[in-house]
């Protein structure tokens, strides 16, 4: 007996729905596999500190369903940001995933400290009280380097930051090229430019009573991207590659123009941009996609 014509009816519309629902599963699976994501209020213990310290990380897409491990960018915010800076003004997740999925970047982690909880800044102060830079490499980079699937060469690891972050990035590029394939320092506060400078930012400061001229003087030349890179080591000169961005209406434009005559007279290679902008979250939105694609060139084997 035939079915009825209602019955084989019902029947398509049945099928019909199940497709398309099966289709648009598929699609949302899709897109969320295209997605990386972000955690911005993780933390880790921290011994040199002697308190907890928060970082935020940025994962790629598909990281939780591959089992490949990958290059890591270390990515400094500025004064008066933290670790969600990036996250919440820099739109990191948007940009990244959109450079890798157009091809311009190499999928990545992106590791992003807190360092605006205690006291300000990336370094060890000058009494030795306060060890950040310290607690950067001795415990930051070997916590996250085992906890997620980071490659540990220094071909596959990279930094970059802004303002004060872009003062870490030069220092820590500068301190220890042997850990940093490339640097991309964005509108750099690149330290003190004189002695006097220095001199006038310590005086009244915590713990810093009684430190000698002799004391200062060794703090500012550490601590001071042209002195470092008048007496870099010449071994040291093609060891990493540099991407400088800053914009012309930028405070810093100063600093960053002479690290960049000082690095022509050292004969040390880099790249410098200056662009139409000042020392605002647009002009940073738009240096990250290129510091991407910079760092991903070493990543891929320039």
């Amino acid at each position: 007996m035939k079915p009825s014509t209602t019955s084989g009816r019902q029947n398509h519309i049945k099928r019909t729905i199940y497709l398309i629902t099966a289709v648009l599963l598929a699609l949302s699976s899709t897109a969320r596999s295209q997605t990386g994501r972000v955690f911005d209020d993780l933390s880790m213990p921290s011994e040199i500190l002697g308190m907890e310290r928060k970082y935020a990380v940025y994962l790629p897409p598909c990281y939780e369903t591959s089992h490949r491990s990958y290059p890591v960018m270390y990515l400094l915010h500025g004064a008066g940001d933290d670790q969600s800076g990036w996250i919440q003004f820099g739109e990191v997740l948007h940009i990244t995933d959109k450079a890798i999925r157009e091809g311009s970047a190499t999928p990545m982690i992106i590791i992003m400290p807190d360092a605006n909880t205690g006291r300000r800044g990336y370094f060890n102060d000058i009494t030795g009280a306060w060890r950040y830079e310290d607690f950067f490499f001795e415990e930051l980079m070997p916590f996250v380097e085992n906890k997620y699937r980071i490659r540990k060469e220094k071909r596959y690891r990279a930094v970059a930051g802004l303002s004060m972050g872009g003062g870490g990035t030069f220092m820590y590029a500068l301190r220890r090229p042997d850990l940093f394939s490339s640097a991309a320092p964005l509108s750099a506060y690149i330290g003190p430019l004189s002695i006097e400078e220095a001199r006038a930012r310590f005086i009244g400061q915590e713990n810093t009573e009684g430190i000698s001229d002799e004391a200062l003087r060794d703090y500012f030349e550490t601590h001071n991207a042209l002195s470092m890179i008048n007496n870099w080591p010449e071994e040291n000169k093609r060891s990493v590659r540099w991407y400088i961005d800053c914009g012309d209406d930028d405070f810093l434009y100063e600093g960053n123009s002479l690290v960049h005559i000082a690095m022509k007279k050292n004969d040390i290679p880099h790249e410098f941009r200056i662009r139409d902008g000042g020392h605002t979250w647009t002009y940073w939105r738009e240096s990250l996609p290129k510091v991407l694609e910079f760092v991903s060139r070493a990543f891929r084997q320039y």
